[in-house]
């Protein structure tokens, strides 16, 4: 009657956290690529660019800290 319990850490939720804003910062970067606001520095497209980087971060975080690894 032992049961083992497991215990998922949380830089697993923050990187889940991560993986669903950083694709939401995306897909809006990329929706507003062919008409961009009228800012300052708005060629540069920095929702594609920090929400590929947070994309990427969670995506790293969700890997090694993943309940399914044995650690």
């Amino acid at each position: 009657m032992t049961e083992k319990h497991h215990i998922i850490q949380v830089w697993f939720f923050v990187g889940v956290l991560l993986l669903v804003y950083g694709f939401l910062i995306f897909a809006s970067g990329l929706a507003e690529w062919s008409h961009p606001p009228n800012t300052v520095l708005a060629e540069l497209h920095a929702p594609v660019w920090w929400g590929g980087l947070l994309f990427v971060l969670g995506l790293i975080y969700c890997i090694k800290f993943s309940p399914a690894r044995k650690s």
